[in-house]
């Protein structure tokens, strides 16, 4: 059995899965998938959030805000807290810096100023952080340390940094998650980190709709296609499938504090 650390559910095309999103879970479960996080990155998301976790027990939620989402007024720990109450809510974000398209420094400061209350509301819940990082590695890390992101621990989301970052992220108490394109050919630098990190540090994701692995890359992703993660890590590492599910599936439930 396996989890898919980070899907978006909500934003799944359910045409192809007759409008009925059952029928992902269902097409999941029969290619050993056993539970889901689905993530949160807009707060007026969330209520349909809730609804997915109320009416599948096997579905937790996070609560949080993109980076790169727009928000008429700023997030406060406060309000994270707030919405993080519902018991099936299990971690804050995503969040994190992403200058990909970020190029001035007011914006800039502006995602870190929100960063920051990402991190008060997990360390007040004690709810670990999910975080995304995309050409800000260096502010992602030195903001975690400064905000002592470390008590409370997470999750790198969507990995696709090198070695080096990935080390001194899990120096912070924080895993690394895999997603498709660990199973691109191009992604030499990735897998080197899928070859060398902790073995207890790794989880495996999908990130759907998005980043669909090889051999479904360029078409939508789904939680059942998060098995072909596992597969390119235990082929990179020579070990089996099996040991790799088995694995990441503990390390899920170890980061987020959750009981099988």
């Amino acid at each position: 059995m396996i989890v898919d650390s980070h899907c978006h559910l909500n934003f799944l095309d359910l045409a192809e899965f007759n409008n009925d999103m059952s029928q992902v879970l269902f097409k999941a479960k029969e290619n050993g998938v056993q539970h889901f996080l689905c993530v949160c990155v807009e707060l007026s998301d969330y209520p349909q959030l809730e609804q997915l976790a109320a009416s599948y027990p096997n579905i937790s939620i996070s609560v949080g805000v993109h980076p790169n989402s727009e928000m008429e007024y700023p997030v406060t720990a406060a309000m994270l807290c707030d919405l993080a109450t519902n018991p099936a809510c299990i971690a804050i974000g995503e969040t994190g810096l992403d200058y990909y398209r970020t190029h001035t420094e007011e914006a800039q400061e502006e995602q870190r100023s929100r960063f920051r209350e990402h991190i008060k509301a997990a360390l007040t819940t004690s709810k670990p952080l999910i975080i995304h990082t995309r050409q800000a590695a260096e502010d992602t890390l030195l903001l975690m340390a400064q905000e002592n992101a470390q008590q409370i621990g997470g999750v790198m989301h969507c990995f696709a940094e090198n070695l080096d970052i990935a080390l001194r992220a899990i120096d912070l108490n924080f895993y690394i998650s895999f997603s498709g394109i660990v199973t691109f050919k191009n992604a030499t630098m990735l897998q080197e980190v899928a070859r060398h990190i902790p073995l207890d540090k790794i989880l495996i994701e999908t990130d759907s709709p998005y980043l669909a692995p090889v051999p479904f890359r360029g078409k939508q992703n789904h939680p059942a296609l998060v098995k072909y993660v596992a597969e390119a890590i235990a082929e990179l590492r020579g070990m089996r499938y099996e040991e790799i599910a088995e694995i990441t599936t503990q390390n899920f439930y170890n980061c987020f504090k959750l009981h099988q």
